[in-house]
């Protein structure tokens, strides 16, 4: 009995020496962009600029991954809406885009959160009419098990809401 034991316990000590090391080594993935605040200020920047190039493209695909589950966020006409509302929204082929840019991109980090404003412009064209506009956008952050995520999003048109192309 006690030769079984031993190899058990050696056996066991083995197996959770392996899962701390290895539970050590994913929280050095999670932790690197905590760690290293200009990685993570770049990690954003890119997805806001993903997002702009994603609404442009109508693609509700790019949402489904980087929104939460939980999202939450408020349309430029003030109407709050869900992670799939806005992702049927962004599908909804009511406008088609000719451009759609992501610029003036500032970072704030708060340790595993992150708020992004930035200024949206697009140009399109909306029941055969050109029109173009312009909206300041904030995106709050989480930086949790799955990466980072969208939970919330604030969009306020600039005056005049929706112009006309001259």
């Amino acid at each position: 009995m006690k030769r079984m034991s031993a190899p058990v316990t050696i056996g066991l000590g083995a197996a959770l020496a392996f899962t701390f090391a290895f539970a050590a080594a994913l929280r050095g993935q999670e932790d690197e962009l905590t760690q290293n605040p200009e990685a993570q200020r770049q990690e954003i920047i890119n997805i806001e600029r993903e997002t702009a190039h994603a609404i442009q493209l109508h693609n509700g695909t790019f949402f489904r991954r980087i929104y939460s589950d939980d999202f939450h966020g408020v349309m430029s006409y003030g109407l709050p809406v869900t992670k799939p509302e806005w992702i049927q929204a962004v599908e909804s082929p009511a406008v088609q885009y000719d451009s759609f840019i992501a610029t003036e991109i500032d970072i704030r980090l708060y340790k595993d959160t992150a708020v992004a404003t930035c200024l949206w412009s697009w140009r399109g064209n909306l029941k055969d009419q050109k029109i173009y506009s312009q909206v300041r956008v904030l995106h709050v952050y989480v930086n949790g098990a799955r990466g980072l995520k969208v939970v919330a999003a604030q969009v306020t048109p600039l005056p005049p809401y929706v112009r006309q192309a001259l």
